[in-house]
C-alpha cells in the first residue's frame, strides 16, 4: 500500500463520514465496508490464563452527556445496558507479551507487511514518507515503523518491555486474542469495566481530572503539539480503578470488537455493535489527548479507525467469557 511524492494520507473518521479527530490517529487508505477479514491461521494457545479481572455484569448506564462531550461521536444519549459477567485484562497487552505471541506463531503484523505506520512526528528517527495528513501535521507516515521499532528505523522496545504494544491494527489485536484464548472486549464491556463500578462519572476514578493536584492518567502535558511528550508509559502506571483496571484513560487508545455506529436502543442486553461497517471503535484516549482539542480520555468518549490502521498510540487489552 505505497504512497508516492506529495501524497495526502487520510486519517481516522475521514473514510467513513463524521467529523475529523486529530487525536485518534490517521487511517490507511483504501478502507471500505465489508472488505476487512479477520486474520486466519492463528490457533488458540490455551484457555484464557489467570490474572484477568472478573467484572460481575449486571446493568449500568452507558454513554454520557458531558457538557464538553461530542454529540457527533454518539456519546449519548445515556442508556441502560445489561451485560453478562465477563473477564478482562487488568492492563493493555505489553511488548513482552506480544513478542511471546510472535515467537510462538511467527505472526507478522500489518505494519510489517505493508512496510510503514503512523508515528507522532516529534518521535520520528528516520524514514519519513513524502506524504501529509490533512489538518494534522504532527503525524508522519514512517517506513519501517512497527511494534518492534515504534519510532521508525533505529528505534527499539528494549527498555519498554512493560509498555503497551503499539503499531498493531485491529486485525493484529484479534490474532493475538485468538492465540491467547481470549477475544477483544465489546464496546459495552470495555466501558462497564472502565467505569470501575462508578455511575456516570467523567473518569474511571471520579469527576475531577487530577484529584489533589495529582495526575491519574497519561495524557498530553503542556501546549500541544510543541511541548515535549513522554510517549507511552508502563501499562500499570497510576492507580487502578475500582475493578482493578489500569490506564483505561490515556496512554494508548484501545481496540474493541465493535463496528462503529452512533444509534442506540434505550435498553440493550449484551450489545455487540452494528453487524457491519468500515471502522472499529477505539476507546480510552492516549498520551496525545489534550482538552484544548481532544478530551476523549473521558470514560464516555469514543471514536474509531479502520481495522487495518496502525499508529504509535493505539494498543489493546483482551476479554473472555467467565
Amino acid at each position: 500500500m505505497g504512497h508516492g511524492p506529495g501524497t495526502t494520507l487520510p486519517w481516522c473518521r475521514d473514510t467513513f463520514g463524521g467529523s475529523l479527530s486529530a487525536c485518534c490517529g490517521p487511517s490507511r487508505d483504501g478502507a471500505a465496508a465489508g472488505t476487512h477479514r479477520q486474520p486466519v491461521g492463528i490457533t488458540t494457545r490455551r484457555a484464557a490464563p489467570r490474572g484477568m479481572v472478573r467484572v460481575p455484569g449486571g446493568t449500568f448506564l452507558m454513554g454520557g452527556n458531558d457538557p464538553d462531550g461530542r454529540p457527533e461521536d454518539g456519546e449519548g444519549p445515556v442508556r441502560e445496558v445489561r451485560l453478562d459477567p465477563f473477564l478482562i485484562d487488568p492492563a493493555c497487552v505489553t511488548n513482552a507479551q506480544f513478542a511471546t505471541f510472535v515467537k510462538d506463531t511467527g505472526y507478522v503484523t500489518e505494519a510489517e507487511r505493508i512496510g510503514w505506520s503512523f508515528v507522532f512526528r516529534q518521535f520520528v528517527t528516520g524514514g519519513v514518507m513524502d506524504a501529509t495528513v490533512p489538518g494534522a501535521p504532527w503525524w508522519a507516515g514512517v517506513e519501517g515503523a512497527t511494534w518492534r521499532s515504534p519510532e521508525g528505523p533505529g528505534s527499539s522496545i528494549g527498555d519498554r518491555q512493560n509498555h503497551p504494544v503499539v503499531h498493531v491494527s485491529w486485525n493484529d489485536a484479534t490474532a493475538y486474542a485468538t492465540w491467547a484464548g481470549k477475544r477483544l472486549p465489546t464496546e459495552a464491556e470495555w466501558e462497564m469495566a472502565a467505569r470501575g463500578g462508578l455511575e456516570q462519572k467523567r473518569y474511571p476514578w471520579g469527576d475531577e481530572l487530577a484529584p489533589s493536584g495529582r495526575p491519574r492518567c497519561n495524557i498530553w502535558q503542556g501546549r500541544f503539539p510543541t511541548a515535549p511528550s513522554r510517549g507511552t508509559m508502563p501499562v500499570k502506571s497510576f492507580q487502578p480503578n475500582g475493578y482493578g483496571l489500569y490506564n483505561v484513560s490515556g496512554n494508548v487508545w484501545e481496540w474493541t470488537a465493535d463496528w462503529w455506529g452512533t444509534t442506540w436502543e434505550p435498553h440493550a442486553e449484551n450489545p455487540a455493535g452494528p453487524a457491519e461497517g468500515s471502522a472499529k471503535v477505539i476507546r480510552g484516549g492516549s498520551y496525545m489527548c489534550h482538552d484544548s482539542y481532544c478530551n476523549r480520555y473521558r470514560v464516555a468518549a469514543r471514536t474509531a479507525n479502520t481495522p487495518d490502521s496502525s499508529t504509535g498510540h493505539t494498543g489493546f487489552r483482551c476479554a473472555a467469557i467467565v
